[in-house]
């Protein structure tokens, strides 16, 4: 606050302006005596001299930095021989807080990634984690299906804090889990049975990993393996009629836990 003081002070109107401040704000530092007004109007109003402003100056800056007004006040009051370690010990705070900031910068930045990208791996990566078989270009095909769903924010956000050996982890179980399904088409377990229930929970349990998959959603994803050309090509190159086996499977365990798959819906 440089503009020039009449000779008899400032109104506490006049110094909130001049200082960003409320007037209430202005009180109550006079009421706690860390900034009062040095004069008096003969009505009884503050009037603040240029040493105030000064020092309300001091006051502002402190508090910008984060300090509390007690600490504030003995530090203009030089009530603490400790001004340097105060000031020192607030940077070291500000210091921690700032890393604190980058750090959440970086993870929204992740986050906005993985909204955008779904897998936040090189095309590259993908490849080595996934198998050759993998497009890249899958992540961003099921991003405009799907982008609007909270299943994609789920596994969005997911995404956003798993590392390659997280995905690499994910990836090879869902390829065992794959292979003990072609397994189990190929030795005959009936859908309805122990073996296929656990087959069935195992996939739901695995899935979840990537957004929560309830059993009517499993149904309906069950279905969609079967119906899409794309999906019932993979599924059936592991072993013949695979695609077919593994909605029966998912179809008899909804069945079991009370779920009529014919009228599953996507819940």
């Amino acid at each position: 606050m440089t503009d020039e003081v009449a000779h008899d002070g400032l109104t506490v109107g006049a110094v909130a302006d001049l200082a960003g401040v409320t007037v209430r704000t202005l009180h109550h530092w006079d009421e706690i005596g860390l900034a009062r007004p040095s004069g008096r109007t003969p009505s009884g109003y503050r009037l603040y001299t240029q040493s105030d402003l000064d020092r309300i100056d001091r006051v502002l800056a402190y508090r910008e930095s984060g300090l509390g007004l007690d600490t504030i006040r003995a530090l203009l009051d030089d009530a603490s021989p400790e001004v340097s370690a105060i000031l020192r010990e607030q940077r070291a705070q500000l210091a921690e807080r700032i890393r604190e900031l980058q750090r959440l910068d970086e993870r929204l930045a992740r986050m906005s990634q993985a909204h955008e990208r779904g897998i936040l791996l090189t095309d590259a990566e993908q490849i080595a984690t996934f198998g050759n078989d993998w497009d890249p270009e899958q992540a961003q095909s099921a991003r405009t299906l799907w982008g609007r769903t909270a299943q994609w924010a789920q596994f969005a956000e997911r995404s956003a804090s798993r590392s390659r050996a997280d995905w690499q982890e994910l990836s090879d179980a869902m390829r065992d889990l794959q292979a003990d399904l072609a397994h189990a088409r190929d030795r005959g377990v009936e859908p309805g049975t122990q073996a296929a229930e656990e087959l069935v929970e195992r996939h739901r349990e695995l899935f979840s990993n990537f957004f929560t998959l309830t059993r009517q959603m499993q149904v309906c994803l069950a279905r969609m393996f079967e119906a899409d050309p794309g999906f019932a090509s993979y599924y059936n190159g592991l072993t013949p009629g695979l695609a077919s086996w593994f909605r029966q499977i998912v179809d008899e365990a909804a069945r079991a836990h009370g779920i009529d798959p014919d009228t599953a819906t996507w819940q």
